[in-house]
């Protein structure tokens, strides 16, 4: 298995969305998106829930 499909795959088993990841590696989201196009993943947004 590639780096690219683990890092997809734990993503997705985790439900860790791209600016989660960002958040929690203390970047910024542009950094994971360039990070993630050298490793040729995919982009996946959505729109999280808000609870006041």
């Amino acid at each position: 298995m590639e780096l690219n499909e683990v890092i997809k795959s734990r993503r997705k088993v985790l439900a860790i969305s791209q600016l989660d990841l960002a958040e929690m590696a203390d970047v910024s989201l542009a950094t994971v998106n360039k990070l993630l196009g050298v490793l040729g993943l995919e982009m996946d947004f959505k729109i999280r829930k808000t609870i006041l």
